[in-house]
């Protein structure tokens, strides 16, 4: 399926690993100028190299991949991130929000700096980072925002309290924020996976297996949870936000998509 986006730009935040980079390579493929933007530098140069494979495999050079080195929990990291990205591509058509981690615990346990700390990452990074980038969208009167939010909004854990109110803040952002933006021909989206092969996902079933559990129940618990019984890979994430951004879903805003495997036990 053409999903119609070669030359278009894009920005992605958390880029260097994970969905941030699956994502960043999947647009590439389609042919998108592509901005990533993460803290870790020799992580940014690594992905940054393996995405200007992926464009010359496609076309010599186009598109073309810009990295930037940035703490987007601070608010002057954000403003130069998109002024760099404008500066090297123009314009902004597509920015996904991906960047953001958060620390689990006990609730009791857990000190006011762990929720502020996930809330300034991601909850307030994904706002600032649209807030900067919106204005060139209505002025062009095309963009496209997708939020990589998390199945903890629907279904927090007691002990990841702190990613799960940041995520379900997010989605009521993503839609409230739609109907201000679709009169300028602007469309917000949000995707939330599930259980994803990341290294996220991985350090989580280490520090698991470090409390005393076995590395093969640990894994067997998670994918007991699943319908489908397996973990959902970053390309699958990836994917849906291709298609998300495309002209093909042109009608679509304001909407949260699950992507889990089923998981998710209640709407």
């Amino acid at each position: 399926m053409d999903l119609f986006l070669s030359g278009k730009t894009a920005l992605i935040t958390g880029g260097s690993a994970g969905i941030g980079f699956a994502c960043a390579d999947r647009l590439a493929s389609e042919g998108v100028h592509v901005a990533i933007a993460a803290r870790d530098r020799d992580r940014l140069a690594n992905a940054a190299q393996a995405l200007h494979a992926t464009a010359e495999a496609l076309r010599a050079g186009v598109p073309r991949v810009l990295a930037v080195a940035a703490d987007l929990s601070l608010a002057e990291d954000v403003e130069r991130t998109v002024r760099d990205t404008l500066e090297a591509f123009g314009h902004i058509d597509i920015l996904i929000n991906c960047a953001g981690s958060a620390v689990g615990g006990q609730f009791l346990e857990l000190p006011d700096s762990a929720y502020l700390n996930a809330w300034t990452l991601k909850l307030l990074g994904y706002i600032r980072m649209t807030r900067a980038v919106v204005p060139g969208m209505i002025a062009r009167r095309d963009g496209r925002i997708v939020n990589i939010v998390g199945g903890a909004a629907r279904f927090p854990a007691a002990t990841f309290l702190t990613g799960s109110t940041a995520n379900a803040a997010l989605i009521n952002f993503t839609r409230g924020l739609s109907k201000d933006l679709a009169p300028h021909n602007v469309r917000i989206n949000a995707i939330s996976p599930g259980t994803t092969q990341t290294e996220r996902t991985e350090r989580g079933i280490a520090a698991e297996v470090a409390a005393g559990k076995s590395d093969e129940a640990v894994r067997e618990e998670r994918l007991r949870r699943i319908p489908l019984h397996r973990v959902t890979q970053p390309d699958e994430i990836a994917s849906m936000a291709a298609l998300i951004v495309s002209d093909r879903m042109a009608s679509m805003t304001g909407a949260e998509v699950l992507v889990d495997g089923g998981a998710m036990p209640a709407i």
